[in-house]
This record gives C-alpha cells, sequence and structure tokens, in this order.
C-alpha cells in the first residue's frame, strides 16, 4: 500500500510499503481522513522522530474499521471510528511504527486499551472525525488552565490550536475572549466563532486588554484585569509578552511547541504570582470533545480550509506551511 513517509530532512515522499495484517488484539483502520498537524511540519523539517527510519507521518485520523482481532470485542468490523494515536503506547505518527496518512492503519493493541479505537456517533462525518485529536489537545490545555464561565482568556495564536481552544472556552460558557495573531485570515475566522481578535504588532496590546477586560493594579501600574492567558504559537517573545502582560495571579497555558530555550523573567512572575502551566496531548479527553461535538455548540467545520487527496500530498504539504491561507488542510487517504 501507498504510505507518506519521512527520509530525512524536509524528506517526505509515497513510499510503498507491505499492508497491514491485524493480530488477536489489533484493528486495521480504512483510513478515509487524516489531518496535517504543526507537529508534522516539525517532524518533517528535522527529518523525523523516534527510531523508525523512514519514519511514517499522520495521527488525526477517522476511517472504518476493516479488520478486528478476535480479542477485540469494543469496535467491529464496520464501524466508523476515530484513532487515538497515544493510546496503549502506539505514538501513531509520531514516535510509533504506524501512520495515518495511508489507505490501512494497523492500530496495535486495541484489545488491551478501547481508547485506542473509539466509534464515531452516528451522522458525525470523517472529515470531523479526524478533528477530534486536535480538539482534545485544545480541550486538555483549557482544562490545565483550569478555565472557568467567569474568567477573562487571552489565546497567542490562531491556527488550529489556538482556533480549537477558542472553541472549546465557548462550549464552557466563556465570553469576549480575545484571540492574538500575526493573520488576518486566521483573525477573520476567529472573529466568525466569536472572539475578538488583534492583529499582533498593530497597537499596544496591554492596553487593548484593559480596553476589553478591564484594568487593575499591579505594584501601582495599570494592568489588565485578564485571568487565563493561552500561549499557542511556540515563539519565544510570544511567551514572554504573556508573561509581562498578566495580572498578580495569572495563569498561562503553554500548549504551543517551543523548538528553542525560552528565557524566563522569574522576577516578572515572582511579583505576579503568575502559575505556568504545560499541556501535552490529551489523557482523557476523546471522549469529552465528542461529547462536544454531539451538542452542536461549536463549528468543527470551520477549522478546515483545505482539502487533498494522498497523491497530491505535496500540494497539500506546501498549502498546509502557509498560515495566511490554511488553517486545517485534511488528506482523504481512499479510495484504494
Amino acid at each position: 500500500m501507498p504510505q507518506i513517509r519521512i527520509h530525512g530532512p524536509d524528506r517526505v515522499q509515497l513510499d510503498l510499503v507491505a499492508r497491514p495484517v491485524a493480530g488477536l488484539d489489533d484493528v486495521i483502520v480504512q483510513v478515509e481522513q487524516c489531518g496535517i498537524c504543526g507537529s508534522d511540519l516539525g517532524y518533517i523539517a528535522s527529518g523525523g522522530l523516534g527510531p523508525d527510519s523512514p519514519m511514517p507521518l499522520g495521527h488525526e485520523l477517522a476511517g472504518t474499521v476493516l479488520e478486528a482481532g478476535d480479542n477485540v470485542s469494543h469496535v467491529r468490523v464496520g464501524d466508523r471510528v476515530t484513532v487515538n494515536p497515544e493510546a496503549n503506547g502506539n505514538g501513531i505518527g509520531n514516535y510509533g511504527s504506524e501512520g495515518g496518512f495511508a489507505p490501512w492503519l494497523h492500530v496495535k493493541g486495541a484489545a488491551k486499551d478501547e481508547q485506542a479505537v473509539i466509534r464515531l456517533p452516528d451522522g458525525m462525518s470523517f472529515e470531523t472525525g479526524a478533528l477530534i485529536e486536535p480538539l482534545s489537545v485544545a480541550m486538555h490545555a483549557v482544562h490545565q488552565g483550569q478555565a472557568k464561565p467567569e474568567d477573562r482568556a487571552v489565546i497567542f495564536g490562531a491556527g488550529p490550536i489556538g482556533l480549537g481552544i477558542l472553541q472549546v472556552l465557548n462550549y464552557y460558557g466563556l465570553k469576549d475572549v480575545i484571540v492574538v495573531d500575526r493573520s488576518e485570515h486566521r483573525l477573520g475566522v476567529a472573529e466568525t466563532l466569536g472572539a475578538i481578535p488583534f492583529l499582533a504588532d498593530s497597537g499596544d496590546l496591554g492596553v487593548f486588554l484593559q480596553e476589553r477586560h478591564g484594568s487593575t493594579s499591579l505594584m501601582g501600574m495599570p494592568v489588565s484585569d485578564s485571568d487565563l492567558y493561552f500561549e499557542a504559537t511556540g515563539v519565544g517573545p510570544v511567551f514572554q509578552q504573556a508573561v509581562s502582560l498578566s495580572k498578580r495571579g495569572g495563569r498561562l497555558v503553554v500548549v504551543g511547541v517551543h523548538k528553542e530555550p525560552v528565557q524566563l523573567d522569574l522576577v516578572n512572575v515572582l511579583i505576579r504570582e503568575l502559575t505556568i502551566t504545560a499541556s501535552m496531548a490529551y489523557p482523557t479527553e476523546f471522549p469529552k470533545v465528542i461529547e462536544m461535538l454531539e451538542s452542536g455548540q461549536v463549528d468543527p467545520q470551520s477549522l478546515i480550509s483545505h482539502r487533498y487527496s494522498l497523491n497530491d500530498f505535496d500540494e497539500a504539504l506546501a498549502t498546509a506551511r502557509n498560515p495566511e491561507s490554511a488553517i486545517k488542510v485534511l488528506v482523504n487517504c481512499q479510495p484504494y
């Protein structure tokens, strides 16, 4: 079967590999839709991750159960499913031996961890099913920030995770969420989802936050009364800006992947009594995201900007690398 794999820094190709066969505990998923993640772009730039080389790519996906081992009882052939790539330690499309940019995916040990393959609700599309993974990343960040309906929140970054955080905050009842980004296109999407947009470097963000969220005093100086910040850019100066804007008792969640060390002004942290929390993956969020999507209170389709076929992966990748036009790029891995 064809499969997208990384062969070195900025070297990706569609290879022919052996078609997978299910063991007693395993499931084979016929992959319908798989999304390109920002981490995929990082893996490609660095030449891959983990022990397998070439490295299989793709971890945001949905499809149909094609085969199920004898020990698998929670899903059966024909079920429409999403896949939790981290369940059972599989690391699909990350550090593991399997990847989702292929017509068929081998999900190992599904009988041992029922969260590895999860049935989609009736009527949920494969496109929406492929968004469950990135939305789970976003929801876990919100949980790490201990968001409450009365919180005033600021999101740095209007990519798929930042916009996902916005949707989760909306679902949890937060109002007047401010989203900061350099892309007018992405900010336009954020605004349609109910956010207050701010174009980065277009003015004094601190003043803007005070105008929208009110102000409070920090050592005699006015600062924004914003409660909760999400750093979803992976850009060091943006993290530092968030620290410098916080009020006393503010909370900052780091969900963006920082590839370089970032200097931290501990005096700033001290005088603000700032809580800095990291957020990685989704220990418990997959079922909660499915419940959120079933509620009809969020608009997952707004995250999808482009659609391609597996044979056009190079074009899909080029599109995903352009934040001025792309948000979530989906790849159709059928028919084969």
